[in-house]
């Protein structure tokens, strides 16, 4: 049997062990071990050792337990609970006003964290309750809530996008400053829709009752004392990414630093407190970062095969359009993210994509986001939408059904501005090239 077909075979092991429920980590070392010694022999030891070796010196994936650690800490020093309060009585007068409170939290939130189950629960703990009280459609707030949350997945500090960096050969910071405009792009899309929906149809968003506001000027004060800390640590950890002043593990430990100062600030800070959230981070981490060696390990073995390229080579002969060939590339990654998560996609799916992309002359920045709001996408679709389990847990007068039909058009709100990424690939490569150059 020739090596092409080996790997095709150990493919489909890999698909078969997924589907079965073996730990994908396991599962690639086990396959890339097995297949690789029946292909090439005992060269595949030495590349176990490499790639592995090869994972733990890469500097950038250090900035992934930080970067969580800093949402973890983010989330427990209350600061965005506030700022939710602040934001609802400022905005009373607005029609739809939880919805325009929930994307700009959901937005500030995703820059905070980056972490799509904590924001989803965290935005259905604040504003479910409130918009049971106050009347609002369930569909339409539930789905808002839930695209809200997604947005974690692809605005900076995203731990998919340091992850994908390495993978797709493109500078983390390049990837993050690409992220930016089609992230605000998505949460403005989200908001518009919400607020004309509410404004053609009143039903969906009923005035609340006269808040007691009190002294506006110092609602504007609390909003700043709820805003400019977080604004500070992000200028601190992403601006400095950006500005090219430090590296992204930099950039993280200044942000960790600066979320732990706050929670002492904000009398959040214990030790049982930090004990949970260092736990939490060190789950995240070794699940993530293990995945990475383990499917670095297995990419490398598919590649030494030659599987990849002889793939490649039959689609490239098809001669079919290569925007057809990019919608069937995006449209796999579309129905895998139904039951994977970005993680296995990431380090399996798009290693195997990336050449065909390359050969069909797409810029790789740009592939690279549109993989990532493609997978964002996938965090609505049913039936698997972990979004909605997380929602559930926290609004359970809300159904499961209802859930899944709002979440249905913010998907399509969300295949809608992908589309116009195609379209227009200077959504994505604007900012890149005004401050990277070309």
């Amino acid at each position: 049997m020739t090596p092409e077909l080996i790997g095709i075979l150990m493919i489909a092991g890999l698909i078969a062990g997924i589907l079965v429920g073996f730990p994908i980590a396991f599962t690639m070392i086990f396959l890339g071990t097995a297949f690789g010694y029946w292909g090439f022999g005992k060269l595949v030891f030495y590349l176990l050792t490499l790639q592995f070796y090869g994972t733990m010196m890469e500097t950038t994936l250090t900035s992934i337990p930080l970067f969580v650690l800093m949402g973890m800490l983010l989330e427990r020093a209350n600061l965005v609970d506030r700022l939710f309060a602040v934001l609802q009585q400022l905005l009373a007068r607005v029609r739809g006003a939880l919805y325009l409170a929930v994307m700009l939290v959901a937005t500030i939130l995703a820059a905070a964290t980056g972490i799509v189950g904590a924001s989803v629960t965290l935005l259905g703990i604040m504003a479910g309750k409130q918009m049971v009280r106050a009347g609002y459609d369930t569909r339409l707030s539930a789905g808002l809530i839930t695209a809200g949350g997604t947005l974690g997945i692809l605005l900076p500090p995203s731990v998919m996008l340091i992850v994908m960096g390495p993978i797709i050969e493109v500078p983390v910071t390049t990837l993050f400053v690409a992220a930016i405009v089609p992230g605000l792009l998505l949460a403005t899309v989200f908001t518009g829709y919400a607020l004309l929906r509410s404004w053609i149809d009143p039903t969906l968003a009923p005035r609340p009752p006269p808040v007691e506001a009190g002294d506006v000027g110092s609602l504007w004060m609390a909003l700043a004392r709820g805003l400019l800390p977080l604004v500070a640590i992000l200028l601190a950890s992403l601006g400095s990414i950006v500005a090219g002043l430090a590296t992204p593990t930099e950039g993280a430990a200044c942000g960790a630093l600066g979320a732990l100062v706050l929670t002492v600030a904000y009398r959040r800070f214990s030790l049982a407190m930090l004990r949970d959230a260092l736990v939490r981070t060190l789950e995240i981490s070794v699940l993530i970062l293990f995945l990475i060696a383990a499917s670095n390990f297995f990419g490398a073995v598919f590649s030494r095969l030659g599987t990849p390229g002889m793939l490649s080579e039959a689609l490239l002969a098809l001669e079919l359009n290569r925007y057809l060939l990019l919608a069937a590339m995006l449209a796999l990654i579309f129905v895998l993210g139904w039951p994977l998560e970005w993680v296995p996609i990431v380090l399996i799916v798009v290693p195997f994509l990336l050449p065909l992309a390359t050969q069909l002359g797409f810029d790789r920045t740009w592939f690279g986001i549109l993989v990532a709001v493609n997978l964002q996408t996938a965090w609505l679709s049913p039936p698997v939408a972990l979004s909605a389990y997380f929602l559930k847990s926290v609004v359970p007068e809300w159904e499961l059904d209802d859930i899944y039909r709002g979440m249905a058009q913010f998907m399509g709100l969300q295949l809608l501005v992908l589309a116009l990424l195609v379209a227009f690939p200077g959504i994505v490569l604007w900012l890149p090239r005004l401050l990277y150059g070309s």
